[in-house]
This record gives structure tokens, sequence and C-alpha cells, in this order.
């Protein structure tokens, strides 16, 4: 056990986690030089497509050091994107260590600091690497000074490094062995391993990914989750190097994997803990934190009938992916669905993306919102996932929003922009800082709706890419939130409902009205298109109705011979009206989403 070291990559979006973790493969030969590839870790099309991590990914590397020592590492590669934060914690929970990269031309930057401070909470040790120094625009001294504030670490102890080129890859090596701790444990204590990831294979069946904190764990032995209850035969463990290496044992302080024969992903619990039916542990691992959603939409199939098709797809991207929520829904406009929720708009569009590419699921998403409290004059508190869970207006005594705390570390240059953008938000400044006369970080208290849609693009827009962004939900506040209903002829569309801030709701129903008479297509009769709140109409468009020329017969004569047509026909249309049904297509749904 002296000779294992468990560590992650952490660092924020684009600071050259993966290519450094390219670079630690090479140097200990774990990928031949003919395999290797950029981004080895990350197999999706998608992390390659895009330039990020999605998905943590853990390999074991074998290392021997200059004492002639041989250790064994395992490196866990971790997301950087704010939305996937949830991988990043629970790859620190099966750590003793943890690689800080900094990237030498941009500094510290939001997710880096709130990474660190998930690492500190684990008592992890923390080993910062400044990354990317052989950049024309390296400042190696003001970012070194900025990690030192940061951390409280000696300047000698900051390691410098190119993932590019592999400079510093020999001082990476030497800080882990001597600076992260060996694991502690002990083999004759009960068997505890902890899950921390989980996948779907369609020969073998659900495969749990575990770090060994106590005991061992065998082949053929019989295992039982202490969360769930259930009971499995380990028919393969192994460790996980580029492909998955079958092992008969592991000890504590090995990652690795285990194959069980489980076809039903709702049977493991990515969190839980293994143990052994015949010696079993007394208690489960703590310290794991439950996912968060912060945003939830409906996802329905386009076609009815693909609804049990969808629910299979979702448990099984539900392993692979531990954030993802969701439960069965129905809707009006678009029958059975899911309601599903996420991390954040990434999230949700690489969900929507996994969906259609890893299980040819073409799916319609409704309009993406955050979960509400309403609390009625009774006193009785009601969570509020979707607009049509809102009781009457008569009966709801205040309705309360989720806020966060945000934090926001950009140039002194572009503080009056994004001040703008976050009070257009509904944000309050909380405090200013400058980390360097050329850093300032801002910290805002911001409703979570405000930043749902569009607010991180329009932050790198307005910042050109110079803004970093972070935030921690903190608490739900009473805000005046009314429900906007959009009518058809007088029916009301619940996918199109939504909940928003009375301030907003003339603007935003006038928008989607708009929007909704350029996409619906025109009928036999007239129709009207309405926002409203309650039984107040706030806007309205109309789409006229398509009419045929009934005078085109009627030559000259008297004008009440033209009358009586048009009257005839005026009120065949009406008749029409009253029993016509107006189809959304699908397209508008989608179009809607994007008014943003």
């Amino acid at each position: 056990m002296n000779e294992i070291r468990n560590f992650c990559v952490i660092a924020h979006i684009d600071h050259g986690k993966s290519t450094l973790s390219d670079r630690l493969l090479e140097f200990t030969k774990t990928i031949s030089e003919r395999d290797m590839t950029n981004q080895a870790l990350d197999d999706m099309d998608l992390e390659r497509e895009r330039g990020i991590t999605i998905k943590s990914h853990a390999i074991q590397l074998y290392y021997q050091h200059t004492d002639g020592t041989k250790y064994t590492f395992n490196m866990i590669d971790t997301p950087g994107h704010v939305d996937f934060s949830y991988e990043v914690s629970r790859s620190i929970a099966a750590c003793e260590g943890a690689l800080l990269l900094v990237d030498a031309s941009q500094g510290i930057q939001a997710q880096t600091i709130s990474n660190l401070y998930l690492a500190i909470e684990h008592d992890l040790e923390i080993i910062p690497v400044l990354n990317k120094i052989d950049m024309e625009s390296a400042m190696i001294e003001e970012v070194s000074d900025q990690v030192i504030d940061l951390i409280g670490c000696k300047r000698e102890e900051i390691v410098l490094a190119s993932g590019k080129s592999g400079l510093g890859i020999q001082d990476i090596m030497d800080a882990i062995v001597t600076r992260v701790p060996a694991p502690k444990g002990s083999d004759d204590a009960p068997l505890q391993a902890l899950v921390f990831d989980s996948m779907f294979n369609s020969f073998r069946g659900v495969i749990a990914y575990f770090r060994v904190m106590n005991g061992i764990i065998r082949k053929g032995d019989k295992i039982r989750f202490i969360n769930t209850g259930r009971e499995y035969s380990a028919d393969e463990v192994g460790i996980l190097q580029m492909n998955m290496m079958p092992r008969k044992e592991l000890r504590s302080g090995d990652v690795g994997y285990v194959v069980t024969g489980i076809k039903v992903s709702s049977e493991i619990k990515v969190g839980d803990t293994i143990t052994l039916v015949e010696n079993p542990a007394p208690t489960g691992i703590e310290g794991f934190e439950l996912v968060k959603p912060m945003v939830f939409a409906g996802i329905f199939p386009i076609e009815n009938e693909d609804f049990e098709d969808l629910r299979d797809s979702l448990e099984k991207l539900q392993l692979n992916d531990a954030s993802l929520v969701f439960e069965p829904e129905t809707s009006v406009a678009l029958g059975f669905g899911f309601r599903c929720g996420f991390l954040g708009m990434l999230h949700l569009e690489i969900v929507q993306e996994r969906l259609s590419r890893e299980f040819n699921q073409e799916v319609i998403t409704t309009v993406p919102n955050v979960s509400y409290r309403a609390y009625t004059k009774k006193g009785e508190e009601l969570l509020i996932n979707t607009p049509n869970d809102l009781p009457d207006v008569t009966l709801v005594d205040r309705v309360e929003e989720p806020y966060i705390s945000a934090q926001i570390i950009t140039k002194p240059e572009y503080i009056g922009t994004i001040m703008t953008l976050c009070m257009e938000k509904r944000g309050t400044l909380q405090k200013q800082t400058y980390l360097t006369t050329e850093r300032v970080e801002l910290s805002f208290d911001l409703p979570l709706a405000e930043i749902v849609f569009d607010f991180y693009d329009r932050l790198k827009s307005i910042s050109r890419g110079y803004a970093s962004f972070d935030y921690t939900p903190t608490n739900y506040r009473a805000s005046d939130l009314v429900k906007l209903d959009i009518l058809l002829n007088g029916e009301a569309v619940d996918a199109l409902s939504s909940l928003v801030h009375r301030d907003k709701a003339s603007s935003f129903g006038r928008k989607i009205c708009t929007k909704l008479k350029t996409l619906l297509p025109r009928q036999q009769f007239m129709i009207a298109i309405q926002a409203s709140i309650g039984a107040k109409i706030i806007a309205r468009e109309t789409i006229s109705a398509l009419r045929k020329d009934v005078t085109a017969k009627c030559y000259g004569g008297d004008i009440t011979r033209k009358r009586k047509l048009l009257e005839k026909q005026k009120k065949g249309k009406k008749k029409m009206r009253s029993i016509g049904n107006v189809e959304v297509p699908q397209k508008a749904f989608l179009q809607v989403l994007k008014l943003d």
C-alpha cells in the first residue's frame, strides 16, 4: 500500500488537464506511441468535437522512481466546466491528492477556486502545477504569486510544466510520490469499497467502478451493496487501464471495476458502498454528496410509441451520468415523457446530444425552468418543478425562487458591461475584490432562473472570453413570480407555459406571441395567439384565416348580394373556429426554446 498513489487532476475549463494527462500516459508508457491520440482519455465523440471533458476518467499508471521503487498511480482526469462539477466531487471522494492546474497565461479563474475548495473539504494534498509555461503570453511570476496567495504554499512547491511539450513531467511525478500520502486502510478489516462511477455494457450488464478503502475483494466473492441491500457474485474484478484488465483480487487502496451481471440499472447507486456477505462492514462510507439538479425540462419522444425506449435510454445514460435525474410526466400537447433535472444548460444540451447519438432517440425538450417553492394561504409548502404544478393564484400566499452566489473573475475594463448584464438579470453586487492589478473578482446575488438561458454565452461575448464564471446555490427568497400561459383560440398550451417575474412578463409574452405568429401555419379560420396571467391578457397576435373570394361570381348588381355571400362565409368560419383544432408543429416548440 505504501507504493500506491491515488490522485485527480482538477482545473478550470481549457487549462490543459486532458493534454497534461496525455503526457503522463506517454511518460509512463501506459499507451504505445502508435495508439496515442490527443485527449486519449476522452473516449466520447462529443468530448473530442467540443474539446471539453464531460466524464471523469480513471486509469492506472506505473512509475519507476529514481530510488528504484515501482509505484502504482491511480489517476482521475476530471471535467472543468461548472455544469460537470458533480463529476469532480465524486472523483475527489476517491483520492488522497490533487494536481491543481493553473494556466500560466490566464491565471486563476472561478472554477479553479471552486474545485480547490472541494479538494480542501476532503483534506486532499494539493500540488499546484503551473501549466503552459512555454507560451509567449505566460506570466509565470504573476500567476505564481496568485497561487501562493490562494493556497498559502511556498514558491518552490509550485511545479512548472507544459502539457504540450512535456516540460516538467518528471517533476510532477516526483511531487506525486513525495507529497501525496499513501492510502490508509487495512487489508484485514471488513471490505469497504466506494462506488464512484458505473457504466452499462450490453453484453456484461452494469459495470461498477470503485475504490477499495478497507479489506480485499476477490473474483467469485459474494458481495453486497450496503445502501440498496442487493447481493451479487463478483464474476470479474480488475483494474482500469486503457482497457479493463482482470485481476484475481484488489486490496485496500486499489481502484478498479467489478462485473456482477446486473441488468437493471437502478440496482447500482453511485456513492454506495460494496462489502462482503460473509464478513460485512458495519457501516457504509460517508461524506459523499447527493446530486442537486438546478435546471428542469421535459423530454418527450417525437412519436408516443417510443416512450418505453426513451425510458430505457435514460436509465442507461443515468448509470454513466449520475447527475441526471428524471421522473415520468404527461403533457396535453406532447403526450407521455419525462421531467428531467440537470446541473445546467450545457448539461441539458449534452444529454440531448447523447440520447441522439448513443441511443438513436430524437426528442423534444420543453422550456427549461428551475425548481420553485410555493406556500399556500393554509401554510402548506409545495415544490414547483413545472409551471402547471402552481396552484390557482387565489390560493397562493407567496412563491420563492432559488438564489445563487456567483463569482465572476475578469479584467478591470469589462467591469461596467458585466455589472449592467447582472443588474438586467435582477442581480445585486455583493463585493468587488482586486486579486491583482489586472484581475478583479465580482460577487453577485442572482436568481438562478435568470442565468439558465443565455447568461453564460452573453458573459463570454461581452468580456471577449476573459470572464470566468462559477456559482453556488444559497437559499430561496420570496419573489413576485407569475405563471404566463400561452392561449391558442382560448385553449392553453401547457408545454409553452412558464414562470416569469412580473416585471418581465409583458415583454416575454409579446416575444412568444410574435414568434408563434411566424411559426404556426395558417388555417381556414382565424387563430388568436394570446399571452395571459390568470384571466388578464397581456399580449395578442392574430393569424388571419385563409379565405376564398366568394364574391368572384357576383359581378354588378345590388351590394346586398355581395354582403349576403360574405355573411354566409363569416358564419362558416365562425363554426369552423368553434370545432377546429390548432396543431402546434414540433418545429414551433424547438424555435420558442431559442427565444432568448
